[in-house]
């Protein structure tokens, strides 16, 4: 700062001293005002001429002065001048010329701005406290903090999860009297690893195992570990563990802990695919878990949805030691968690949450928390004062198939749609293993035209091959129709073939439902093969049967198919008739408008979404 200062002052100096004379011709004005004896005195350095008058004077427009300066032109006569000057009185000065500029402009004109820049490096130091303390602040650790007075979260708020909850509760009795497991030698796990699928409640269970407790809840997402430079995630690590102790009895939550924990061997021939940082980060998570004893009292709980993929080190004893599923609810787990969520929610009389739940089979908790949202704003947009049965009916359509489209349809094209779905409805009610169907409509929503719901009265867990077929049977519904009564299908079948071709393909490849493949696992879970992605180790001549089976099985059940809507033309004309008119058809209007009669085990109810068979 004070080199720069310097140099601005220097500059500014000289431009002032510069501008405070008024440069005149030599010739004819500096020789007139000589000749006039106007000139008291000049001071000569080189040819550049430089003094005062003894009164103010004027030249071509410029402001009166006494100061001025000139340059005597090289084929001057000086001596001529010289005698001039002596004659008239002018005192004459003179200065000797310089070859360059003064040392000490040099000086600060070469060195200011590194000098500059020193200033500044030292400045920021000083406001980093040391270079160290700068790199050292990308070390600390980003987890956020929850103490027990704050936001508490207890098992009260968490349905539908009951195996997962009394798994967890002696977690909390030792983190409230350890004492007891102590005294009789006993060791709580080090790591909880809470697995399952995305939204059924794993970060939810962990808080309101930390508020039971009433002990501090230290929450981090495993991707936040890592950074570019190495060593970084690791020095996370150490900090964030650090903290835990300090505040023990603590429990620190460590979410989708795959990001950080996938096995060290995974990659393509037992070589790692991960990178220095990643590794050099769960090594460190090992380290930190192995140095925990049973009075620490810092508990580790991690959540992942891909429990296959994580290093074995972590899951040998002594680390993640308690592995604990958070399955999706069944019915009854859907109602406690409905309740929940519409706590502060004003109901309508007609709204029955065990209903709602029986219509929502293979939702997970944050589904039914949307869904509950949903229905709120739906009724408020409709300015009603409760929250009724028909908001909830809506939102979940809304959810699953997206809002009604305006779309111009043809006659052609609804006729065409509800014949279409008409078949998959009359394939439903008619065969045997087939759920039953809840609710057609023709009405346009997100990508489909029309949309054809069947769901079981029950959870389902398993199912026999005959209910498999029939599900491709059911898909196959749509586009038989089409053949039947137009004589050509239209690209309106897509999604439906797509979901029979995997049920198909699954029958044969994973659950041994194929006499020529037998009980053999030849197709690769998820996509995913033993060494390449969606590879599967088998041989080219199995290959080949395995797609000759898929064939077999889906050009089977369309044979049947296109028999039975054949057989039961009329029908299938009733329902598409009574499509066209009102549109949207409940169970019992449609079974009513087909002729059908329902099965035994069939009961009215709402509608689901366990199977959904769209355009």
């Amino acid at each position: 700062m004070l080199a720069l200062f310097a140099i601005n002052y220097y500059a500014g100096s000289r431009a002032t001293q510069g501008q405070a004379r008024v440069r005149v011709p030599y010739s004819p004005f500096f020789l007139q005002q000589v000749n006039a004896g106007h000139v008291k005195e000049i001071t000569s350095k080189g040819t550049a001429i430089q003094g005062t008058f003894t009164q103010k004077e004027r030249y071509a427009g410029s402001k009166a002065t006494t100061r001025f300066k000139t340059e005597i032109p090289t084929f001057a006569d000086t001596k001529a001048l010289s005698q001039l000057l002596q004659r008239k009185g002018v005192i004459v000065n003179a200065q000797p010329l310089q070859t360059g500029a003064p040392w000490w402009e040099n000086l600060l004109l070469g060195f200011g701005p590194t000098l500059l820049f020193l200033l500044l490096l030292v400045w920021l130091m000083r406001r980093a406290g040391n270079v160290q303390g700068m790199l050292g602040a990308f070390g600390r650790s980003r987890a956020r903090r929850y103490q027990p007075t704050g936001d508490r979260v207890t098992f009260a708020d968490v349905a539908g999860i009951d195996e997962a909850k009394s798994e967890l509760s002696e977690v909390v009795d030792f983190l409230r009297s350890p004492d007891k497991y102590l005294k009789l030698g006993g060791r709580i796990p080090h790591g909880v690893l809470l697995a399952g699928p995305p939204g059924t409640g794993k970060t939810l269970l962990a808080r309101a195992v930390a508020g039971e407790a009433n002990v501090p809840f230290f929450s981090m997402s495993a991707s936040e570990f890592v950074e570019a430079i190495v060593g970084i995630g690791a020095s996370r690590v150490r900090d964030l563990f650090a903290q835990a102790k300090e505040a023990a009895p603590a429990i620190v939550f460590i979410d989708e802990l795959d990001a950080i924990g996938r096995s060290r061997t995974s990659g393509v021939a037992g070589f790692s695919g991960g990178n220095d940082e990643r590794e050099q980060t769960l090594n460190q998570i090992l380290t930190e878990m192995d140095g925990f004893d049973s009075s620490t009292g810092v508990i580790v709980i991690g959540a992942t949805n891909r429990p296959d993929v994580l290093d074995q080190a972590l899951l040998r004893p002594g680390r993640f030691d308690r592995r604990i599923a958070v399955q999706p609810p069944d019915r009854n787990g859907r109602e406690q968690i409905l309740k929940v969520h519409t706590r502060g929610v004003p109901l309508g009389p007609d709204v029955d949450l065990g209903r709602i739940a029986a219509t929502t089979p293979g939702m997970v908790g944050a589904d039914l928390a949307n869904l509950v949202n949903e229905a709120a704003l739906l009724a408020a947009r409709r300015n009603h004062d409760v929250v009724t049965e028909a908001d909830f009916t809506d939102a979940l359509e809304r959810i699953v198939l997206g809002a009604e489209r305006q779309v111009m349809m043809s006659k052609e094209d609804r006729r065409r749609t509800a014949y279409h779905e008409g078949g998959h409805a009359i394939v439903g009610m008619l065969t045997e293993g087939a759920d039953p169907v809840r609710k057609i409509s023709i009405i346009p929503r997100g990508l489909s035209l029309g949309v054809t719901f069947s769901a079981p009265e029950a959870d389902r867990y398993s199912y026999e091959q005959r209910e498999l077929e029939a599900k491709i049977k059911v898909a196959l519904g749509g586009r038989s129709a089409e053949e039947i009564v137009f004589e050509e299908p239209t690209t309106g079948a897509e999604s439906d073939i797509q979901q029979l071709t995997e049920i198909a393909r699954q029958m044969v490849g994973r659950w041994g439902m194929s006499t020529k493949i037998g009980p053999v696992a030849v197709t690769p879970v998820d996509g995913r093969g033993p060494f390449l992605p969606g590879v599967a180790e088998v041989s080219q001549h199995t290959q080949e049967l395995i797609d000759d089976e898929v064939r077999r099985i889906v050009e089977a059940a369309h044979a049947e198919v296109v028999t039975l809507l054949k057989g039961n033309r009329d029908k299938l004309d009733s329902l598409a008739a009574a499509l066209l008119e009102h549109e949207t058809l409940d169970e019992d209007e449609a079974y009513a408008a087909a002729h059908v009669a329902k099965r035994l085990e069939e009961t009215p109810g709402e509608y689901a979404t366990a199977a959904r068979k769209a355009v």
